[in-house]
């Protein structure tokens, strides 16, 4: 009897998982070129079917958004801003909300969805400008300050050995 019991216990628990959805998609390892952290992008993914990323640049900017099922998710951008700012001001005009966390003396700005980051030794001298890179979960139920912080310093690193890093304004 016991044995029984815990085999209808266990196909009851197996049915009521039956219903979740999974990701059908496979995570990216780049996003529009840029290498990112797939395990700490991952949470911020929803489940789905299919994933898309888009670059969508313009000019004095590197623009790339990530949608799963037709829904926008998640946004990365790499801007080019007079040199002077700081990524506290660079969060304040980007920003959806305001980014409660700093890291690395303000380098890094984030909260639980989004992120902004200075890059070191990117710099346009002919029109005097820096390289930030910004990260905004908005479209994800997912919070996570610490992932948040992990990724846009991964992203930032990354940012800092691209050739959009020597290349000047876009």
């Amino acid at each position: 009897m016991p044995t029984a019991t815990l085999t209808t216990l266990t196909l009851a628990l197996t049915g009521c998982g039956g219903d979740e959805q999974q990701r059908e998609y496979t995570i990216p390892s780049t996003l529009c070129g840029t290498a990112v952290d797939r395990d700490t992008l991952a949470p911020f993914l929803p489940p789905g079917h299919k994933i898309t990323v888009k670059d969508k640049s313009y000019s004095g900017a590197k623009g790339c958004q990530v949608t799963v099922d037709n829904k926008l998710i998640f946004t990365t951008n790499q801007l080019w801003l007079e040199e002077g700012n700081t990524t506290a001001f660079v969060a304040a005009r980007q920003s959806l909300d305001i980014p409660g966390h700093s890291a690395e003396s303000g380098r890094f700005r984030y909260s639980g969805y989004e992120a902004f980051g200075k890059t070191r030794g990117c710099v346009d001298t002919k029109y005097k400008q820096e390289l930030y890179a910004t990260m905004q979960a908005s479209g994800s139920k997912h919070r996570d300050a610490e992932a948040m912080k992990r990724l846009i310093i991964s992203y930032t690193k990354e940012v800092e050995k691209s050739p959009e890093c020597t290349a000047g304004a876009l």
